[in-house]
């Protein structure tokens, strides 16, 4: 495991932050980091739940095997259990050679579930058993299969809501909320938003041998906007303030909606 004395003053791994609310969740990353436990993040879109992934792999012991994350929403219903253990050839039209899923792809590491409440409740119940047993079958398959890996999962809904409303079952967010982690929207963190924006900025710069500066109007912007779609959309706003800018960003919210 990667010690935890490289937490900076401004973030842990690849997460930046000074504030309270980043500083307790970098506090609890480090202590669920190094255990097998299953962790559930919680948070809008665009906080960054997926980085919060990559960091409690980096932290853990199983730092060294893959890390290997899967967006349970955007898969067809038709699709997703062959996407999730893998299949053997003819098992189904198209099905020309056998195919390893992401639960096999990910041994020895981290899975990621991300939008695990988007899942079919049908395949929910078939990857509660596989989380109890450590075992599964490929689609068309007679072998049974040991698994070796970490489940990280991550939704943006409230997750007893997504219970009440038959998007989650019950005995599934037990066993994946072992240890719960919110991660808190930009508008609760208002502090580290020129941070982060110092960051994007720096990326920018490097990445096209630029020196480009923002503006001190811009600076305020930052601070005074809600940011509704949290990390993401501050990133999206800098890199295209950027690229209209010859020296000094000025700031733009092109995305801003109408209402």
């Amino acid at each position: 495991m990667e010690s935890s004395t490289n937490q900076l003053d401004t973030g842990l791994g690849n997460l930046i932050g000074r504030s309270a609310a980043m500083k307790q969740v970098f506090a609890l990353i480090q202590r669920v980091a190094p255990t097998e436990a299953t962790v559930m993040i919680m948070g809008e879109s665009g906080v960054g739940k997926e980085l919060v992934s990559e960091c409690i792999h980096r932290f853990s012991h199983r730092a060294q095997g893959p890390l290997v994350a899967i967006n349970c929403g955007s898969i067809p219903a038709s699709l997703i259990e062959a996407e999730l253990f893998g299949y053997e050839k003819g098992s189904f039209t198209g099905a020309s050679r056998s195919h390893a899923g992401v639960f096999e792809g990910a041994t020895g590491g981290t899975l990621f579930l991300d939008e695990v409440t988007e899942m079919p409740l049908e395949m929910q119940t078939r990857l509660l058993r596989v989380l109890e047993t450590g075992r599964f079958y490929r689609v068309g398959g007679t072998q049974e299969i040991k698994t070796d890996i970490r489940v990280v999962a991550a939704t943006n809904r409230n997750i007893t809501e997504a219970v009440a409303n038959r998007q989650l079952r019950e005995d599934l967010m037990y066993r994946l909320a072992v240890f719960p982690l919110h991660v808190p929207a930009l508008r609760e963190r208002v502090g580290d938003v020129p941070l982060l924006a110092e960051h994007f900025l720096k990326v920018l710069n490097q990445a096209n041998a630029t020196q480009k500066r923002f503006s001190a109007a811009f600076l305020d912007a930052l601070r005074t906007y809600r940011w509704p779609g949290n990390v993401r959309e501050l990133k999206n706003a800098i890199e295209r303030s950027f690229i209209l800018a010859d020296d000094v960003l000025e700031f733009d919210l092109p995305l801003a909606m109408p209402t």
